[in-house]
């Protein structure tokens, strides 16, 4: 089986793989100063809950956090005996970079991308694709499969915690949606703002970004918040939760990888 690993920023998810057969992942907290052996005793307890000890014949990992990166890499070579792609400079992606300078794109934006160009592109349409993660980011697919660049913006829950740690009367609320746009009580207000001020963003983004590309565009949303988001905007046309672990599978592929 393939071990997938997106290390993000707040949470990191690992997912399996059987093939093209998605098997299950598990999202735990992304913490730098975990050790090699609390990370393996943690996958590995993770995969005992699931059932067994699953086999890992392969493994790829794309991080945004460099020093989490390394320990990672370490802890499957240790606990699973395999060598752990990164997703970075050097590696296969099949797909052209047009950002000014290539190295300065985060790796999950590529992984997205390419999973999302896998998925929905057809050479007529290109896409953007929202993540919604500890930031938001938005990024824009050409009809020939190349990444043109985006956009990054606060994420949900950054723009929450602001809110409480800065405003000394606003709780800390529940990302939910409220029953209606117009608050009447400051937890309703609160929601109201961060779930239907995010669907606003994203439609308006979306819709300058189409304008500017000048390409037809399909919109494709992934990360935890995604659904919620993606039932209220009127332009997230598909929403795929696990589009990272999907894109580092194929990546996993295009490197000589169908050994997993």
């Amino acid at each position: 089986m393939l071990l997938t690993l997106d290390v993000g920023n707040t949470n990191t998810v690992a997912g399996l793989f059987d093939g093209a057969r998605f098997v299950r992942h598990w999202r735990f907290s992304t913490q730098a100063e975990r050790t090699e052996d609390e990370l393996g005793v943690l996958l590995r307890a993770l995969f005992a809950a699931h059932g067994g000890d699953l086999p890992v014949h392969a493994a790829m990992l794309a991080s945004v956090v460099p020093p989490a990166t390394e320990t990672l890499v370490r802890m499957v070579d240790r606990y699973f005996g395999v060598r752990c792609r990164v997703v970075g400079p050097g590696l296969k992606t099949g797909m052209p970079i047009l950002y000014e300078n290539p190295r300065e794109v985060g790796a999950d934006r590529i992984v997205n991308a390419v999973a999302a160009f896998d998925a929905f592109g057809d050479g007529q349409h290109g896409l953007v694709v929202v993540d919604f993660g500890t930031a938001t980011t938005f990024d824009v697919v050409t009809p020939k499969g190349e990444y043109l660049g985006g956009a990054i913006c606060p994420g949900i829950g950054i723009s929450s915690e602001a809110l409480f740690l800065h405003a000394a009367r606003l709780p800390r609320v529940e990302f939910a949606r409220p029953r209606q746009v117009i608050g009447r009580n400051t937890v309703a207000s609160m929601q109201s703002g961060l779930v239907f001020g995010y669907v606003g963003l994203v439609d308006g983004l979306v819709g300058r970004m189409r304008d500017e590309a000048g390409f037809p565009c399909r919109v494709i949303a992934t990360g935890g918040l995604a659904p919620l988001i993606a039932a209220e905007s009127a332009t997230i046309e598909h929403c795929d939760e696990l589009l990272t672990l999907r894109g580092l599978r194929i990546l996993h592929e295009r490197n000589d990888g169908q050994e997993a």
